[in-house]
């Protein structure tokens, strides 16, 4: 872990120190937890909305038509999608809950793709009722079964390939999604034939070829090296009769958590889309579906020091969240910036930050710096994306409460989760 020298805050222009006072926006750290407890998520309006403009802005610029589809996966908190909603975006899904919780929030279905290798029959009838903008498809048996479903509605579902490039992102290998070992999406030799296959469907037609390689990416050549074999593909389709649409480049750009350097959305886009240009398919529409690099630096999490505990190895700060609440530490040991809500003089010692969830992997930082007393208020930064989204009851805790703040106002978006709603639908044996 890298020493990051505070006041500095990389990557989060809303969040900073005013005075020895850490402040999201106008609002003061300290006054969201004696509002709301902790702990609590806390989402800037401002950093989304901010970061959602710099997507559109890249893609008004471009000579080539971009359609922005947010991937709801990253943070699925109705008010998130509301914001984005307003903005004239359109979602990636990847089930029928996020579905309906698009709708919820006012989202369009006609701008949704539904993504995902497991759609249940179910799932796909919602999506077509609705009108969703296209299926990403990712073997030939969920086209089977899309036909299928279809045939029965009476309607012609519109379809994507989702092709696996087998690109190494260079990223954790659970967040990898573009490797032929992976789960997702269909190989480069089986794509062509099952495209061709698609015209002999009578419900199914196919629209589009879609590439997502992985998640946290910070550089643009993983990008390319995928890109270059789509546009193979598709003139290798195209040259069998049919025709396409769209191509879908995903999303997984990434953020600076600690040290990383992504590229703006602008860099990422330029060369992408040069790239389109050059190989002759700028008149072609590009959907992309960004979700961490929206929301990810727009949220901290706010928790409570509820014990400091030293050993012979170790000196450990017992906080009020744990693995429940943020899972991204124990499932991928990520790391995360952690600051004190107000700052504290004197000798700094190496801390543990672990949880109350009675398991060894529940810490949401190791060994770092801070001068802390029992009580403190501290708050892990980047925790926008993949943090309450992710968030379980593990241990039968509630999960967080949700606040937005615009300037110097606070909105509760989500009540913290109590314990008789967890037990609510449980039923006794007689």
């Amino acid at each position: 872990m890298k020493t990051i020298t505070l006041p500095n805050l990389p990557g989060h222009p809303h969040v900073a120190y005013n005075g020895p006072t850490l402040q999201i926006e106008q609002v003061t750290a300290s006054s969201v937890a004696e509002a709301f407890g902790t702990p609590t998520y806390v989402y800037s309006r401002t950093a989304i909305e901010e970061a959602a403009q710099r997507y559109s802005q890249a893609a008004a610029a471009s000579p080539v038509h971009v359609a922005l589809r947010y991937a709801v996966k990253a943070n699925s908190t109705l008010a998130v999608l509301q914001l984005l909603a307003r903005l004239g975006w359109g979602f990636d899904i990847v089930s029928g809950g996020e579905l309906k919780r698009v709708l919820a929030a006012g989202g369009d279905a006609a701008k949704v793709v539904f993504s995902g290798v497991g759609k249940t029959a179910e799932e796909m009838r919602l999506a077509l009722d609705v009108g969703v903008e296209c299926f990403n498809v990712e073997s030939p048996s969920e086209l089977a079964a899309l036909d299928r479903v279809a045939q029965a509605a009476g309607k012609v579902a519109r379809v994507a390939l989702r092709v696996n490039p087998d690109v190494d992102a260079g990223t954790h290998p659970y967040i990898s999604t573009g490797l032929k070992t992976n789960k997702f999406g269909i190989s480069q030799d089986q794509a062509t034939r099952l495209a061709l296959q698609t015209a002999q469907m009578g419900h199914v037609k196919l629209v589009g070829i879609a590439s997502h390689i992985g998640s946290q990416i910070t550089t643009v050549e993983p990008y390319l090296d995928a890109l270059d074999k789509v546009l193979d593909l598709v003139e290798d389709i195209e040259r069998r009769g049919a025709k396409i649409e769209h191509i879908d480049l995903g999303g997984g750009l990434g953020i600076r958590y600690t040290d990383e350097t992504p590229p703006t959305p602008q860099q990422w886009l330029q060369p992408l889309l040069a790239r389109m240009v050059s190989r002759g398919f700028g008149h072609r529409t590009v959907m992309i579906e960004p979700g961490r690099s929206i929301v990810g630096n727009a949220g901290v999490l706010l928790t409570r020091t509820l014990f400091l505990k030293s050993t012979p190895a170790k000196h450990f700060a017992v906080v009020d969240a744990g693995m429940n609440d943020l899972i991204r530490p124990a499932l991928y040991a990520a790391e995360q910036m952690v600051v004190p809500a107000e700052r504290r003089e004197g000798n700094a010692l190496k801390y543990d930050l672990v949880g109350p969830v009675c398991e060894s992997a529940d810490w949401l930082a190791r060994d770092r710096a801070l001068v802390l007393e029992e009580g403190d208020l501290l708050a892990v930064l980047s925790s926008g994306a993949y943090g309450m989204v992710m968030a379980s009851n593990y241990n039968s805790r509630g999960r967080p409460a949700e606040v937005m703040v615009e300037g110097a106002s606070t909105t509760l978006i989500r009540p913290r989760e109590t314990v008789e709603q967890l037990y609510a639908s449980e039923r006794l044996l007689p």
